[in-house]
């Protein structure tokens, strides 16, 4: 079979994750989360930099569109002295939902601080703290563009982040029942474990209904066979 060409795709993926808000190296008084485990069905056979921010959520002052946090990104990458990835999204704790710049791959906590003043100066505001601190799971809806590498019928490689693929499955499912079917395919499966989020894209005409996939293990035999485990487990 021919290689694919990587395809560029809006969509969304939602997940559930413990995060805690921090006070230290960012901007004063503002609402800053952070996960540092931010796979949590997967049994960390990858080890993680604990040194490096993994996942940031800035909670931002009020809901901007996407375009405008896109054009904000932009300038703000042109002048910013170290690369990073940012995302739009939303984010539920303690019955409270925010609207968040989702930031990976800075290199280190020093440039969370420094990238708020920055984005400020583009448009974007955030929020000020309301209560003292945060430590509870979230539920977390990131929306982004994805780079795509299709191998195989419904299974697609991400091109820019390392141990990410996604299956494609039939149908939409709620986040419980999305839940619930990936706990059904985790006790029936008996390769290496993975971390299981819900995805969506837009591709073509169509909506595309995806599980993301984190695992070190991934390779074509493996992803198919969670695919064909989810097909089997859907009610």
């Amino acid at each position: 079979m021919e290689p694919k060409s990587d395809i560029e795709v809006f969509g969304t993926i939602t997940k559930k994750e413990m995060v805690f808000s921090i006070d230290d190296k960012v901007k004063p008084g503002s609402l800053v989360f952070e996960a540092i485990k931010p796979f949590p069905g997967y049994y960390h056979e990858t080890p993680f930099n604990n040194t490096k921010p993994l996942y940031m959520y800035l909670a931002l002052q009020e809901h901007y569109p996407l375009e405008e946090i896109i054009r904000a990104t932009e300038k703000v990458e042109g002048v910013f002295d170290e690369k990073f990835d940012a995302g739009k999204g939303f984010l539920n704790i303690t019955s409270q939902t925010f609207n968040v710049l989702r930031v990976r791959h800075l290199n280190n906590y020093d440039q969370v601080g420094r990238l708020q003043e920055v984005y400020e100066k583009h448009g974007l505001k955030f929020i000020s703290k309301q209560k003292k601190s945060y430590e509870d799971e979230a539920q977390i809806k990131v929306v982004k563009f994805f780079n795509m590498r299709p191998i195989a019928e419904g299974i697609y490689i991400d091109g820019k982040e390392e141990f990410h693929a996604y299956i494609e499955i039939p149908k939409y499912h709620e986040w419980g029942d999305f839940n619930e079917l990936s706990n059904r395919v985790k006790y029936n499966w008996d390769g290496s474990s993975f971390d299981a989020a819900e995805g969506s894209f837009f591709h073509k005409g169509k909506m595309h209904e995806v599980v993301r996939i984190y695992s070190n293990k991934i390779d074509l035999d493996y992803l198919k066979g969670l695919r064909k485990l989810y097909f089997e487990k859907m009610k």
